[in-house]
């Protein structure tokens, strides 16, 4: 099926650019909403990232503040993964990864090399557990096998983020999404 392989080919090929690829000049605004589609796979635009939601990442904590009205490097690392992230965590969740990350490495850069290895790997499982000769009637299976890995891993991750976060906290985060 045409859209199978597709899907496995870009899943298999397409990445975050790396590091020492990303734009190493001050961006405005609306030159980092024109380069992060770039960054991660996506099939249309419903998920476009907006000057709001960069605003209340920023104000959430999740992205660093710019210098002036200029983004760089650091501000795409972290926006690449809070836009991945955003589609399986809450923001809260999020922000608990994140910290735990800079707890770990003060270096962005670091944190944005484990980041898109950690991708690569997700990303090449999921494309290997794809057949992309699979009939019509294989696709319920199929997207009920890679539906079960998700529910398997968010039950896995969640109870993680709550082992991260400090003592007394765990209960505040308990129904928040």
């Amino acid at each position: 099926m045409k859209e199978l392989i597709e899907l496995k080919e870009r899943m298999e090929h397409e990445r975050p650019a790396q590091w020492h690829e990303l734009p190493d000049i001050a961006l405005y605004m609306d030159q980092i909403i024109s380069y992060m589609p770039r960054q991660l796979i996506h099939f249309d635009d419903r998920e476009a990232l907006t000057s709001a939601m960069v605003n209340n990442y920023i104000k959430d904590g999740l992205v660093p503040r710019a210098a002036g009205k200029r983004y760089g490097p650091i501000h795409l690392g972290y926006l690449t993964a809070v836009c991945a992230l955003k589609k399986v965590l809450s923001v809260r969740d999020i922000g608990i990864l994140l910290r735990a990350g800079e707890e770990r490495s003060q270096e962005p850069e670091e944190l944005y090399r484990y980041f898109c290895a950690a991708l690569d790997r997700a990303l090449t499982d999921t494309a290997a557990a794809i057949d992309g000769e699979a009939g019509r009637e294989e696709l319920a299976k199929m997207a009920l096998d890679l539906a079960l890995h998700s529910y398997a891993n968010q039950l896995a991750c969640a109870r993680i983020l709550d082992i991260l976060q400090p003592p007394g906290e765990e209960h505040a985060k308990k129904g928040k999404k």
